[in-house]
């Protein structure tokens, strides 16, 4: 019977399937490599695309910030304008009405009262004075509460003429003016 010897054939057969193994098995971790490679790339792209699209938004946030802040300024000086437009809108409303006080108080003030001061203060007024008896102060109030420009008078000090010593009755009064609106 005839030997043969299968062993270099089979080392030979073995060494070339390693080396088959071991060239698979490179060119699989190469793959795996490329493709981790290609995916990793492709992920910083897709990074580096969103932050740049972030900065952009940052940006045009931080324009829009600015407009913003702008058109508050320019909204606070509008309600600023707006006040002092009302301010003098009163004020031109309200200048006749001092010459219609003085007018109405000298219209109301009857004989024998005389008046020493007027303090003014807002749609208030307050009389001192001095009359020669007590219903004259009766009958000035009376006339404030039938003018049209000052209304509800209220006595706040009356002193009579005895205990003045100057024979006259001192007195403190005050009452409102009333604006009278426009026909």
């Amino acid at each position: 019977m005839v030997k043969i010897n299968l062993l270099p054939w089979r080392d030979a057969e073995r060494q070339r399937r390693q080396r088959e193994f071991i060239t698979i098995v490179a060119l699989a971790i190469g793959l795996v490599l490329a493709g981790g490679y290609l995916v990793k790339t492709q992920y910083d792209q897709a990074i580096a695309h969103q932050n740049s699209r972030n900065n952009l938004l940052s940006q045009k946030i931080r324009e829009l910030d600015r407009v913003i802040a702008e058109i508050r300024k320019l909204e606070d000086m509008k309600a600023d304008l707006e006040a002092r437009i009302k301010i003098i809108q009163n004020l031109q409303e309200s200048r006749p009405e001092i010459v219609h006080l003085f007018d109405q108080i000298v219209n109301t003030v009857p004989e024998g009262v005389f008046i020493n001061r007027i303090d003014h203060s807002g749609r208030n007024v307050q009389v001192f004075g001095r009359a020669q008896s007590n219903a004259r102060v009766s009958a000035f109030m009376r006339n404030i509460e039938s003018a049209d420009w000052v209304t509800n008078p209220s006595l706040v000090l009356i002193e009579n003429r005895e205990q003045t010593g100057t024979g006259l009755s001192h007195f403190q009064l005050r009452f409102s003016q009333h604006r009278q609106r426009a026909n």
